[in-house]
């Protein structure tokens, strides 16, 4: 009996070592292949993969990592605006009433073209009394020649000689102040000598341009130096810009700005510099420097906000377009691109490196690198973005 019983706890005790045996064997083996995927998972989960598929559907593109001209730049802001002689405010020479306006604003006008017609009585006035003035001065030339031969031939009166003289010279600076005034109107005096009197007088415009603003009416009355029309000419517009204290040892003549405009957000314009200020604005603490516009064609009117780029040097540099490269937080990224072939199928393999972010320039990117690529390893130009999300994507899936 007590033969038997040993026996049973023998079988016993070599049947539970079996068992342990057996389990801790199969936890080794659940945990080589536990091992085996996190080292396939962490060699791979930092790369994304698409079919070919799936690549020509997102339409990327990958080539070498190009070297190119990269241009840095100064930011600067303004408005366009015209040379002061390319302005003109027209006024009212004299009181008087609107009586026709020949424009609309927009108009395009040219120099000596009429803009409106006034009338008055003073102006009707001021005419006769040049006829009479002239007139008068007619006799008193006559008077003073014959005045003048008497007293030359000592037969004539000295005391009425000076005085005919004095009468003479009083009048025709009368005349002449009378002239001067027909002029600025644009009267012609020729016509009021024969006693032809003007009922109306036309305003003309002093430059070629275009009516920028009316501010008068039919039948107003308009004081002397009324304000009645504004005339522009943005042949020669330019652009204006304030570049801040720090940056002005920087600009200088000759550079290259490029700029756009709140109506044209997605074209750029180009301009030259011509002229950098030597007085700071105070509030805020800047320089002002002038620009020619190079390619205008008439979309550019004066008081329009600009925001632009002095070019102010080149540097060769590895460059990628904008849309090749990503920022995650204070990084930024490119993903190399790999053409791999599995069981006949074409994969695409995109890995992130990290770069440093340069200047931008007309859509590149300047591209520092961490580290040097390998020679012809090749690289996404573009959908960084979505191959940072796909990346990430990809991280979350494998942590849970």
């Amino acid at each position: 009996m007590n033969s038997k019983i040993k026996t049973y706890i023998l079988l016993f005790a070599a049947s539970l070592f079996i068992v342990a045996c057996g389990n801790s064997g199969h936890k080794e083996e659940e945990h080589e292949h536990g091992n085996s995927e996190e080292s396939k998972q962490s060699e791979h989960g930092e790369e994304v993969h698409f079919s070919e598929q799936q690549f020509q559907s997102l339409d990327m593109e990958v080539d070498t990592l190009p070297f190119r001209n990269i241009s840095s730049y100064v930011e600067a802001n303004g408005q366009l605006e015209v040379p002061p002689q390319n302005e003109a405010t027209v006024t009212a020479i004299v009181g008087s009433n609107v009586m026709l306006i020949k424009v609309i604003e927009g108009d395009k006008v040219s120099k000596g073209q009429v803009l409106a017609y006034l009338s008055h009585p003073n102006l009707i006035k001021l005419q006769t009394d040049y006829i009479n003035s002239w007139n008068q001065l007619q006799y008193l030339e006559k008077e003073y020649q014959r005045q003048k031969k008497l007293y030359d031939e000592k037969v004539g009166s000295g005391k009425e000689f000076q005085k005919t003289h004095a009468d003479y010279q009083s009048m025709k600076g009368m005349v002449k102040g009378y002239e001067a005034q027909l002029k600025m109107m644009g009267l012609g005096l020729d016509k009021i000598q024969q006693s032809e009197i003007y009922d109306q007088v036309p305003v003309f415009s002093p430059i070629d341009g275009h009516v920028r603003l009316v501010e008068v009416k039919i039948g107003q009355y308009v004081q002397p130096q009324t304000e009645m029309f504004e005339i522009v000419n943005i042949d020669h517009i330019h652009a204006d810009l304030m570049v801040f204290e720090k940056d002005m040892h920087k600009v200088k003549e000759g550079q290259r700005i490029r700029f756009t405009i709140e109506s044209l957000p997605d074209r750029e314009l180009e301009a030259i510099i011509y002229s950098v200020g030597k007085a700071f604005e105070q509030e805020p603490k800047a320089i002002h420097l002038h620009a020619e516009i190079e390619n205008k064609e008439g979309l550019l009117i004066p008081g329009m906000y600009i925001r632009g780029r002095i070019m102010i040097n080149d540097s060769q540099s590895y460059a990628l377009p904008e849309a090749g490269v990503v920022r995650e937080g204070e990084k930024y990224f490119i993903f190399t691109a790999k053409k791999e072939n599995d069981n006949g199928e074409t994969e695409w393999a995109f890995e992130p490196a990290e770069v440093i972010a340069g200047t931008k320039d007309d859509g590149w990117i300047e591209i520092k690198l961490l580290k040097s690529l390998e020679k012809g390893v090749t690289v996404a130009w573009n959908n960084a973005y979505y191959l940072l999300a796909e990346m990430k994507k990809g991280e979350a899936e494998h942590e849970h």
